[in-house]
């Protein structure tokens, strides 16, 4: 080991510098994947419990060091027990980050990627889009570009077929019995309806925001996808990615994002939005 310097009886090297930073690399994508949850409490009285050990440890405390080395003991097991919503989440995101299919191996080799919009016509989202704001009709739907959302699909009723203005009309129609849920679309063609999503757990979400939108924002947090949700109560649209979403567009601009997205270019104007909670008018809560 090459020596840095030494602190008292301390020897510090180069690998320790890495070995911390690492650690301190970990925490924060930790904090980052809980912040805005409950969890994120539990998460610091563990962090702090287990430096107070490695203190009264380092302090030669005997009795103090025995009983806190009882909870260290079980800190695993209690860690998967209490975070276990969270580990799923991140497994999702290493999951997402590692996925290899056919499409992403060939781009590996040729660096190209078949065009989305030769597959299905957006303007049908955004004319479907048009009429359920007018209306006033709740809808959800996922746009997929690399992957079919088999476990998401297998929540709802396979459709397979080719996206349309009147499809997606019927679909959420008030009166349809797959009116209830999200319509899942991937390589031009909707592959199922009524299909549930993971819900949100952000404390920062406008109080407004109902479990159509807060569904939105948790897909967008757990998987690569891009979502589009209609308020049925008031005709709302917002557009969710990456756990940010985006309010107030116009259609056109909702388009440009839905391109953006399938020709997998780099995300522009999806900056953080703010959190604080907006002032409440007349309106019921969004469903």
């Amino acid at each position: 080991m090459i020596l840095a310097f030494t602190i008292g009886f301390l020897e510090i090297t180069w690998v320790d510098f890495v070995d911390i930073g690492l650690v301190a690399v970990l925490l924060y994508q930790v904090y980052k994947l809980i912040r805005g949850s409950i969890a994120v409490n539990i998460f610091l009285g563990i962090l702090a419990l287990y430096l107070i050990y490695l203190i009264v440890r380092a302090a030669q405390m005997e009795l103090l060091t025995n009983i806190l080395g009882q909870f260290m003991g079980v800190g695993v097991l209690a860690t998967i027990i209490l975070f276990q919503q969270e580990i799923r989440k991140f497994l999702l995101v290493i999951g997402r980050s590692t996925e290899v299919n056919r499409d992403t191996f060939l781009k590996s080799f040729t660096n190209w990627r078949p065009h989305q919009e030769e597959d299905f016509n957006v303007q049908e989202i955004i004319e479907a889009a048009k009429t359920l704001k007018a209306t006033r009709t709740g809808a959800l739907i996922v746009f997929s570009r690399d992957s079919e959302l088999k476990f998401y699909m297998e929540t709802g009723d396979p459709v397979d077929s080719v996206v349309s203005r009147r499809l997606l009309l019927a679909i959420f129609n008030k009166n349809s019995p797959l009116h209830d849920g999200a319509v899942i679309i991937h390589k031009g063609k909707i592959k199922a309806a009524r299909c549930v999503l993971p819900v949100s757990e952000n404390d920062h979400l406008p109080p407004q925001f109902g479990l159509r939108h807060r569904s939105a924002i948790g897909m967008s947090e757990s998987t690569d996808t891009l979502l589009m949700a209609i308020s049925e109560e008031t005709g709302r649209l917002i557009l969710a990615r990456n756990g940010v979403y985006l309010k107030g567009l116009k259609l056109k601009q909702v388009e440009q994002k839905i391109l953006e997205y399938l020709h997998d270019e780099e995300p522009k104007d999806w900056a953080a939005v703010k959190t604080e909670p907006e002032p409440q008018h007349s309106e019921s809560q969004e469903a």
